[in-house]
């Protein structure tokens, strides 16, 4: 069974990338014209709204000493590096959507830290191109700045506004400014990226639905639709990996960024939403609807979130008309053509919460929320605790590993300090990967980590020295923070052994250093000391040094020779020789069979160098097999070797573990 939730990029991104044809990020004039500004009313509040008859919004700004500049350029003036240089602290967002027309309207506060090597003259700012800036100003004044359209695939309109915003001083290396910005626009589905690489338009639309609707808002973020302000290199469908790696150094950046959001829904009458989720929590909803007046009069809904630490995710917003169901660890907000179906879901989390518990304790720091997407062909995205997909009827099989997955995020997700992406995705992939052990058999759970391990190897470094690669603590790449952090988590799991692994986890889960550090790397030494507490008596930091804390690349194992002796009472002592050609030390079963028997030992495999271990056997032993597919390597994950018990053997086949 494929991992769910692993999977939840569009399939139809993934498709355009392998088929597209390989071209460059570029640099487009602005098409767009500056929105009107207009000065309000002297006192605290320099941000409202208002929208006419025809749905047009009119924003009112004030006070302010004198308007600011604002000109479309023909090209950006900020280059990559300046764009990288701009590190995210602090997002402070007044939302307001117009769920009627389409729009949002938003007045914040960012605060910006210059992380490069050289002042900065200008802060480069990015929304969606379907959104304008409005007014941006620092200390109390409005600054000037230049409005640049960018190419790329960042946003699902295939472009982003650019704001080059002139600073009085430049920002010095490690200081950091705060920046007051006002802009507005309409977000509509839009699928303009993939359907500029030839992605066909269902496949498309399904992908990219993100919208601000009555019955249904979805803004996914950087990514999907940039709603709120970045600071990014652009990046297309097609070259190579360059925009998922911006994703994922996007994601990386903001982790540690202090957020806040206040928002405020104005819907048509008698149609309020009843639920918002903000950055995958659920946010309660303060409803005021004009019963019995015109129909024509909007209601209002409010919702905040406050005192936010951000883990490694995209800012997201949910706001929808949906029906609640909620059940033990988890809450479930439905269309009405799937009441029926919500039933398998609560089942199916009902059949694996024994399995959670035994692994991570009673009692998850958040309710697994699930968000029914208005089409059943829409493709699921996951953040946190939060699912949004369609929640038809499926098998319960293929329920189980999903909610195996979204109720283990739901017990490492706080709602104030996410744990870095390498233990929330890397804990429920591996769990995912433990149920199917348990439910189908060791041999397919290791067949699903076998399907990303070829993956694994094309991204990780041959050596250390050609590249760092990405240690889990500041991996930016799914590859890494899933598939590789669920390949540790098994080996800590050989390593360790069940009984203390899950009381380490659950140790991380209930420690204050987890809820308030927000420092990626401080992950691995608590797991460490956790994994001692838990009585690991042998010293494990070998292997967080070469699989933790730096990437070293994959092992590479084979089998050098085989010598089996002749022993009393038909008994051999099996010598078998194993070399690693890798850059990262791998502790491997070896197993010798007979044909009555077999005998496994846990065998540690330095990194650029072998060792050989003697196993004693009954009966003439057949053949001698090094990895079982619990430690991903380049090349194989299993190596076999057939003998004769009369003659030594250097012979040595590999070949993939899973089915």
């Amino acid at each position: 069974m494929k991992f769910f939730l692993a999977r939840t990029l569009a399939p139809a991104l993934i498709a355009t990338v392998v088929a597209a044809i390989c071209c460059q990020a570029q640099n487009a004039p602005s098409g767009t014209t500056a929105p009107t500004q207009n000065s309000g009313s002297s006192g605290k509040v320099i941000f409202s709204r208002s929208m006419d008859a025809n749905g047009q919004v009119t924003t009112q700004v004030g006070p302010a000493s004198a308007q600011p500049k604002i000109e479309l350029a023909a090209k950006p003036s900020v280059e990559d590096a300046a764009r990288r240089a701009i590190t995210y602290t602090a997002l402070d967002l007044d939302v307001r959507l117009y769920t009627a027309a389409h729009q949002i309207a938003v007045r914040g506060q960012v605060t910006v830290r210059n992380d490069g090597k050289t002042p900065l003259q200008r802060v480069p700012l990015q929304i969606s191109s379907s959104l304008n800036w409005e007014q941006i100003r620092t200390e109390g004044k409005n600054v000037d700045f230049t409005v640049a359209t960018l190419n790329s695939d960042a946003d699902h309109t295939g472009q982003l506004h650019e704001a080059a915003v002139s600073l009085a001083e430049p920002l010095a290396p490690g200081a950091e400014t705060t920046l007051d910005v006002t802009y507005s626009g309409t977000i509509a589905p839009n699928a303009q990226r993939l359907l500029a690489v030839g992605t066909p338009q269902d496949l498309a639309i399904r992908s990219d639905w993100d919208e601000i609707s009555v019955p249904f808002t979805g803004l996914r973020g950087f990514g999907n639709v940039v709603w709120y302000p970045v600071s990014s290199v652009p990046a297309v469908l097609g070259d190579g990996a360059r925009l998922f790696d911006e994703i994922g150094r996007h994601k990386l950046h903001l982790t540690g960024a202090r957020f806040r959001l206040r928002l405020t829904v104005e819907f048509p009458h008698g149609e309020p939403p009843t639920v918002a989720l903000i950055n995958g929590h659920p946010a309660a909803l303060a409803v005021k609807d004009q019963g019995g007046l015109d129909p024509g009069v909007t209601g209002t809904a409010t919702a905040s979130l406050d005192n936010s630490i951000l883990g490694f995710e995209a800012p997201s917003i949910f706001v929808a008309v949906r029906k609640e169901h909620t059940t033990a660890n988890l809450t479930a907000w439905t269309l009405p053509e799937d009441e029926v179906a919500v039933q398998a879901w609560t089942g199916a989390a009902t059949a694996v919460t024994p399995f959670l518990e035994s692994w991570l304790g009673p009692h998850p720091r958040s309710q697994l929320t699930l968000l029914d997407l208005p089409d059943p062909q829409d493709a699921p995205y996951a953040t946190g605790a939060l699912l949004v997909a369609s929640l038809h009827e499926s098998s319960a099989e293929q329920l189980q590993g999903i909610l195996v997955h979204g109720m283990a995020q739901a017990y490492l997700q706080p709602a104030t300090q996410p744990p870095p992406a390498w233990l929330s995705e890397g804990v429920s992939t591996f769990l995912e990967s433990v149920w199917v052990e348990k439910s189908q058999g060791r041999e397919r759970a290791l067949g699903a980590l076998e399907a990303d391990r070829s993956a694994l190897a094309l991204a990780e470094p041959s050596s250390p020295g050609e590249s760092s690669g990405q240690p889990l603590a500041v991996a930016t790449s799914p590859v890494y923070y899933r598939a590789k952090a669920a390949y540790v988590l098994w080996m800590l799991r050989e390593l360790a052994g069940d009984q203390a692994l899950s009381a380490a986890l659950r140790g991380y889960i209930s420690s204050p250093i987890a809820k308030t550090n927000p420092e990626p790397q401080v992950a691995s030494l608590s797991l460490q000391n956790l994994l001692k507490k838990a009585g690991v008596t042998r010293d494990l930091s070998w292997f967080f040094s070469d699989w933790v804390d730096a990437d070293k690349g994959l092992p590479d194992l084979s089998i050098v020779s085989v010598f089996p002796n002749a022993a009393q009472g038909g008994t051999y002592l099996v010598a078998v020789n194993v070399a690693n050609s890798g850059y990262a030390a791998a502790e491997v079963p070896v197993t010798v069979r007979t044909a009555q028997n077999e005998v496994t030992e846990q065998v540690l495999v330095p990194a650029r160098g072998s060792v050989v271990r003697r196993l004693l056997v009954t009966g003439s032993p057949t053949q001698v097999q090094v990895n079982d597919g619990t430690v991903p390597e380049t090349e194989a994950s299993e190596h076999i070797t057939d003998i004769n018990a009369g003659a030594s053997s250097a012979a040595n086949s590999s070949a993939p573990s899973g089915p």
